[in-house]
């Protein structure tokens, strides 16, 4: 098997400079006749003797780089098997991983939650394609320059739809161990809420300058997070938000049923600061005291495990974030009972789903003042309030709900970015009858179902019309 040097030629790829070694791979500049983009190549680092870890782990990124897309993941752009040399080329994301900013922490709190925001949305997106991490670390996440976070390094990870040749192989924990899951070191590697506690683990020591766990050597320590509870963030940094530490150490919950179920949620929450409920999590000042530790350490003895789900996609699907576009027109109120018959529905199956309620107000309307309305009140406020009490029927905790009034010229296009941006599973909304304001201003409901990033469902009075799910734009490439 030939070794990776400075002016190789492999299958068009011409080797360049060395621009990292690491314990188990080199990445290399690399440039190809066909591609002006830059290109870098990464090829294990294969010792004389056996080497299985690093050849599994290989193969393993091998399988899965290649079908992910989308701004989260570098595009791969060629592999070699291990007949000749083993390697992945993708292109190169300018600059460095997050690392060099981890060493400057804590961070500024804007700067903070913008970035696990983005963190969350990225792994978000990397779940909507069967895929958990399974090794999230400062080390692995760059940022492009149009700011999304970039995933690397998928040597551990497991797509759902494949089979697991590292569960195959080993029996031992895999994972680095400031941030691996309590179900990863009880040998569980089927769980993507794994990677949401690795997720507050790395919000965690941006916000604080500390691993919540220490930094672990031996795989035994890593055992004492099934009782022990970190520090408090506040505790070491008593500027933080309540909010912020209670989003934090929920994601660092033992067990994975009470952590976020999805990282779509741990985004909402981290951009809806004030839809964040309060619990004895945001408010602590210092870990748990003794005897409730030794009640923990004592329960953990017969912990053996945790249920995982069923499937990537299945997690999602529980926990998914639905968005409902109301419309407080005369015309669209008969459209208010059947839409809150369909939310209660689909509650029903999905009892663990967050309702973002929005209303669109058209700024194209001539003549409207959007400060006041009518009676002097605030239209934002007035319509704040309206659409506040049509969801108290849905008799739903705060932490379950959000309230938007947007403003646009174009509803539908309103409707659909703020789909993306708030990372949407799902939009019902309502249709008018036909009419002479809908023939000449065209139908919301159509450009929604046609270029939302989501599933939609479209009501009418007396019929309900759903479409077909699309592919979430997160995921195309």
């Amino acid at each position: 098997m030939k070794r990776p040097e400075t002016g190789m030629e492999i299958d068009g790829f011409t080797l360049g400079e060395k621009i990292h070694q690491g314990g188990f791979a080199t990445i290399w500049e690399v440039t190809h006749a066909l591609y002006r983009t830059p290109l870098v190549m990464k090829v294990p680092t294969i010792l004389d003797g056996y080497d299985g870890p690093t050849i599994v782990g290989f193969e393993v990124e091998q399988m899965i780089m290649p079908r992910l897309s989308g701004p989260h993941v570098p595009r791969v752009l060629g592999t070699g098997d291990f007949a000749v040399m083993p390697y992945i080329v993708t292109e190169r994301i300018p600059g460095g991983s997050l690392l060099q900013r981890f060493k400057s922490a804590p961070l500024p709190l804007s700067e903070l939650v913008e970035m696990a925001a983005r963190l969350a949305a990225a792994v978000h997106a990397l779940h909507l394609q069967h895929v958990a991490h399974l090794d999230l670390k400062p080390d692995n996440v760059m940022q492009r320059e149009t700011g999304e976070m970039v995933l690397i390094d998928f040597g551990l990870s497991r797509h759902d739809q494949l089979p697991d040749l590292l569960a195959e192989e080993f029996t031992i924990p895999m994972g680095t161990y400031p941030y691996i899951a309590p179900e990863q070191f009880l040998k569980s590697r089927e769980d993507p809420r794994s990677d949401i506690f690795a997720l507050g683990a790395m919000i965690y020591e941006a916000a604080t300058g500390h691993a919540p766990f220490g930094v672990p050597e031996k795989l035994k320590a890593v055992r004492r997070r099934l009782w022990r509870d970190p520090v408090p963030p506040r505790a070491l940094r008593p500027d933080l938000p309540e909010w912020l530490q209670e989003i934090i150490l929920r994601a660092l919950e033992v067990d994975p049923a009470r952590r976020y179920q999805s990282a779509a949620q741990l985004a909402w929450d981290l951009t809806h600061p004030a839809a964040v409920t309060l619990t004895a999590r945001g408010r602590k000042v210092a870990p748990d005291g003794f005897l409730t530790v030794l009640k923990r350490r004592w329960a953990a003895r017969r912990i053996t495990g945790f249920p995982p789900p069923k499937s990537l996609a299945h997690q999602i699907d529980r926990a998914p974030i639905l968005l409902v576009a109301l419309d407080l027109s005369p015309e669209g109120e008969p459209l208010h009972d059947p839409l809150m018959l369909w939310v209660k529905r689909m509650l029903t199956l999905q009892p663990d789903a967050r309702i973002a309620v929005v209303n669109v107000i058209r700024t194209a309307v001539l003549g409207l003042d959007l400060g006041t309305d009518d009676t002097g009140n605030s239209v934002h406020v007035s319509r704040l309030v309206r659409l506040k009490s049509w969801a108290a029927g849905l008799d739903l905790s705060e932490a379950q709900l959000t309230f938007s009034v947007l403003e646009s010229s174009d509803p539908a296009q309103a409707v659909i970015d703020h789909a993306a941006a708030i990372h949407a599973d799902h939009v019902l909304m309502g249709a008018r009858g036909s009419g002479q304001a809908r023939r000449y201003l065209g139908s919301v409901s159509s450009k929604v179902v046609a270029q939302a990033p989501c599933s939609v469902t479209v009501i009418r009075v007396g019929a309900a019309v759903e479409t077909a799910p699309q592919q979430p734009a997160v995921a195309e490439a």
